[in-house]
């Protein structure tokens, strides 16, 4: 269970320091097998690069070799992204997540030669984002196994797709990639009993998803089973909540986040983006206060 943070912004518009940090010390006490930064909740499309760099300085900071971390890798060109895959590997990080191109829509082959040079220049190991359902482009399962079979520094998939699909990336790797899934957590029990390694939700839910991870490690173990399908189903109204769309999700689950964390004061958005109403801050307040703090 990898949680991927959330970019928390001051008042003038920059970065959170002192919030960012608390998000990730409350990360590792709640057990988190290991952080992932600049994905879809971390509003990388919104940060400059200095930005990025700053957040993947930052994480490697405060973590300081407690748990491994993972960076999700943008940019127009292989040499884009080979270029921050390397800084990202100076700073500690244990894998680099590749997104698709911005703004272009290649086909399979074209995307797989894309990530397959990628993968061969960066000195750490590799995963893709496969998310079309975000993204607008993403490989096939069958796609997915030809470039790591081609291309072995590709270690990983973090999907975010449905677990009948998750599970035929599973069945067409066959064990030879770690498939980890998103979407919040959702459908998170049968995305563990479908083959996932793994879940990269953001921090919102994180303790009782950590705790379901570990219930259900045990897959022979009726008893732990219903524990961690009573925990999934207290937090499910939530998780659909804000997973209505991403711009729901770095509006209201961010709020829900750091109202656990204990941030006080307001929570300051980064345009564009999705305005809370009165209504939805109601809705994500009586969840954060149902969870209770994180550690």
């Amino acid at each position: 269970m990898w949680p991927m943070l959330y970019a928390f912004f001051d008042q003038a518009g920059a970065l959170d320091r002192p919030a960012m940090r608390r998000q990730v010390e409350a990360c590792v006490r709640e057990g988190a097998h290991g952080l992932a930064v600049l994905g879809l909740a971390t509003e990388v499309n919104k940060l400059s690069d200095a930005e990025k760099r700053t957040l993947v300085s930052w994480v490697a900071e405060d973590l300081d070799g407690r748990r491994p971390f993972a960076v999700t890798v943008t940019g127009s060109t292989p040499d884009e992204q080979i270029t921050f895959a390397r800084l990202a590997a100076d700073a500690g990080a244990a894998y680099v997540i590749l997104q698709p191109p911005r703004g272009e829509t290649p086909d399979e082959p074209t995307l797989t030669r894309f990530f397959g040079a990628v993968a061969d220049a960066s000195p750490i190991p590799v995963g893709i984002q496969n998310a079309p359902e975000y993204l607008g482009v993403g490989l096939g399962p069958t796609a997915i196994r030809t470039l790591h079979r081609n291309h072995p520094n590709v270690v990983m998939v973090k999907g975010e797709a449905s677990v009948t699909a998750i599970r035929q990336i599973v069945e067409a790797t066959d064990g030879g990639i770690a498939v980890f899934n998103g979407r919040g957590g959702l459908e998170l029990p049968d995305n563990l009993r479908a083959g996932c390694d793994g879940m990269i939700p953001a921090p919102d839910f994180f303790d009782r998803q950590v705790r379901i991870f570990g219930l259900m490690r045990t897959r022979d173990d009726a008893e732990n089973e219903e524990v961690a399908e009573n925990l999934y189903r207290e937090i499910l109204p939530g998780i659909v909540f804000v997973m209505q769309s991403l711009d729901a999700l770095v509006c209201y689950g961010k709020r829900i986040a750091a109202w656990r964390l204990g941030l006080r004061g307001e929570i300051h958005d980064r345009a564009p983006g999705l305005a809370p109403t009165a209504f939805g801050l109601e809705c994500a307040r009586r969840f954060a206060t149902a969870l209770g703090p994180l550690a």
